[in-house]
Parts: structure tokens; sequence; C-alpha cells
């Protein structure tokens, strides 16, 4: 009985939820809808093993787009599909969405060459900004991979690896009535979201070598 105990405690888990839909206002005119990311693992890949931070969809379609410029012989999972009526209102879509990126999320935190991109962890453990996680990454800040993950503070509930609190957290946070949100990309025009693809925020991937994750 020991020895099994033994091995479930030495075995590795990553587990990632996506919950908590939230519209944030830009301007006047503009909105966007963020969600919370809650990473739990004892995986020695992760300098945190506990960790919320705040990522919004077009920022989701950036890191896809930057895994797949540095690891070409692998065939990322696809992100749910951009929709320019999306809405809070709607939780069959907040739902959907929701699923979406978490599984997204969880098929490559389980390819260990992923792993080793510093964006990644920046992404899922820092606060910071695209532009600021590209500079990071390249050693262009004055702080580095590890101290920008370590002085973000992230209240985690106990219930972070429980897949089905997650689920009903999407469905009672999708009806909060926080109001109608165009699904609008990264301070870019509402009207087509591939035209961020010029704005050098989200989509400065990086042909340069990335500065590896030091080891805990």
């Amino acid at each position: 009985m020991d020895s099994m105990l033994d091995n479930l405690l030495k075995t590795e888990f990553i587990s990632i939820c996506v919950r908590d839909p939230r519209v944030v206002k830009d301007d006047l005119w503009h909105t966007h809808v963020d969600y919370e990311l809650c990473l739990h693992t004892n995986s020695m890949c992760f300098r945190k093993k506990t960790s919320c931070v705040r990522r919004r969809y077009s920022e989701f379609v950036w890191l896809r787009h930057c895994l797949e410029q540095n690891a070409l012989i692998i065939e990322l999972p696809k992100l749910p599909p951009w929709n320019p009526f999306f809405s809070l209102r709607n939780t069959e879509q907040v739902s959907e969405r929701m699923k979406g990126m978490q599984r997204f999320l969880e098929l490559v935190l389980d390819v260990p060459l992923l792993l080793s991109d510093s964006r990644l962890h920046l992404f899922l453990q820092s606060d910071l900004s695209i532009t600021k996680i590209t500079k990071c990454a390249l050693g262009k800040t004055r702080y580095t991979v590890a101290e920008a993950i370590q002085r973000t503070s992230s209240s985690c509930i106990s219930t972070l690896g429980d897949k089905a609190s997650c689920d009903s957290d999407c469905e009672s946070s999708s009806s909060s009535g926080l109001g109608l949100s165009v699904d609008t990309p990264l301070r870019g025009s509402p009207l087509h979201f591939f035209e961020s693809d010029r704005d050098p925020e989200l989509f400065s991937c990086l042909s340069e070598p990335q500065t590896p994750l030091a080891a805990p």
C-alpha cells in the first residue's frame, strides 16, 4: 500500500483550467474578453507549482503562431475559430470557447519539446504583455524569465485540478450578465482579426533561438 502511494506521489502531472470570462473595457468604443488560466503541477519544468493569470483569445492566437514557428515538425492543435459576434450573453459560445482553449493548452503541455519554449511559460505564469514576453524570451529585459514568473502574484483555489469544477465555473461565469462584447483583437480593427498580423505586439514571433528556461 505504501509503495503504491509513493508511486502516485511521484507521478508527474500538469493540470490547466480556463475559466471566469470577464469583459475588459479598452476605451469608449472597444472591449475585449479575457479568461483566467489556472495551472497546477508538480512538474520540474515549472518554477511555480500553482499560478493564475488572465489572457485573451488573441493572445492564444499569438502563442500558437510562436510555437508553430519554433517547432516546425510538430502539428499543433487548433484553437476555437474566431467569432466576430462573440458575446458573454451566449452561454454556449462562452462554454465552447473555454473548452477549446483549455483543450489546446492541455495538448500543448503534453509535448515535451514545447515545454522548452520560455514564451509558453511566460504566457502561462506571468502577467507580462505579449511585447514584454517577446523581449524577455530574447534576454532583452532587466529581468529574467524566472524573475518574471516569480514576481507575478496569483491566488489559486484548491480545486485547480478538478475538471468538473472548471466546467461548472465556465457555465456559471458565462451567464454573469456582463453584457455584449465583440471579440476584437489587441488594439486592432474589430472588422477583421487577421489584420493584427501586422501588429508587432501580436505576431513578432522569433526566428532567433529562444533563451532556454533554466532548471529550478
